[in-house]
This record gives structure tokens, C-alpha cells and sequence, in this order.
């Protein structure tokens, strides 16, 4: 049997382009794709709901590996914001996660705050962080509901 080599990274345009990449790939449980808009620094970071920090390539691969072995995550991104500055995006958003039906209980959502940073490098853009809160059954209030000094 032959095995099908793991996608190249592509030449991403965008933040936006990656972001969706990202998305798609964790909800489809897909390692391969997943990894291929990871940028290629040692020093990359991604920090899971309510888990320790995971840094470098082999240590993310490894994390979502095993996040896998349970089948994709349905995270859809929501009131995504963004800042860009010469090569570097930020985006800080909310991902809405399905959470499948337990015995005796029905589907729900949690509500997990995420920020993903971005660089441009000469493959294109690439994620370097993803940080996510642990989840919460209320969705957060929109941007627009907070005042716009909490100090």
C-alpha cells in the first residue's frame, strides 16, 4: 500500500488565508494540513484550553496527534479582530465548539477565547502562536457590548 506524502505548504497571501486553513484542518481532524501553516521557527507556541505550553514543531504535532485520535475539533471562529503591522497579524477571537451529547445529556457549545499571531516569511504567512482559553457555556459578550475603558 502506498502512503500519500503530507501536503506542502502552500504559498499563503493572507493572515485570513491561514486562519482558515487552520480552522478547516482542526475540524477535519486533518495532522497533515494542520501542520503545513505552522511556521517553521523553534520557537513556535500553542497552548491548548486549560494545558501547559507547547513549544516547537514536533511538540505541536504531537499535542494535536493525540487531540486527533478523537476525531477532528468542531472550533468555528467568531468576532475575530485583527492588528497587522509590517509582517506580524494578531488575531483575538471567539471559537465556538461543539461539544458532542454525553449519555443522558444533550449537544452543546462552550466558548473558548483565542488569540492566533501570524508573521510573513518567504513561504508566505505562517501561524506562530495559537493561545486558547479553557472553555465557558456563555458565549462572551460581543466587542461592540464592552465599554471602551475597563480601568
Amino acid at each position: 500500500m502506498s502512503r500519500t506524502p503530507p501536503p506542502k505548504a502552500t504559498l499563503m497571501a493572507s493572515a485570513d488565508d491561514v486562519e482558515a486553513q487552520f480552522y478547516e484542518a482542526l475540524q477535519q481532524g486533518d495532522l497533515a494540513r494542520l501542520m503545513a501553516v505552522w511556521g517553521d521557527d523553534d520557537e513556535v507556541v500553542c497552548v491548548h484550553p486549560g494545558g501547559a505550553r507547547v513549544v516547537g514543531a514536533a511538540a505541536i504535532r504531537a499535542s494535536f496527534e493525540a487531540i486527533f485520535a478523537h476525531g477532528g475539533v468542531p472550533a468555528v471562529p467568531e468576532q475575530v479582530r485583527r492588528l497587522q503591522s509590517l509582517g506580524v497579524a494578531v488575531h483575538h477571537l471567539v471559537e465556538r465548539v461543539r461539544v458532542p451529547a454525553r449519555q443522558g445529556e444533550a449537544e452543546s457549545e462552550a466558548f473558548v477565547l483565542a488569540t492566533n499571531v501570524y508573521t510573513h516569511t518567504a513561504q508566505g504567512w505562517r501561524l506562530v502562536a495559537h493561545h486558547a482559553s479553557p472553555g465557558r457555556a456563555e458565549p462572551p459578550p460581543s466587542v461592540q457590548e464592552w465599554p471602551s475603558t475597563l480601568h
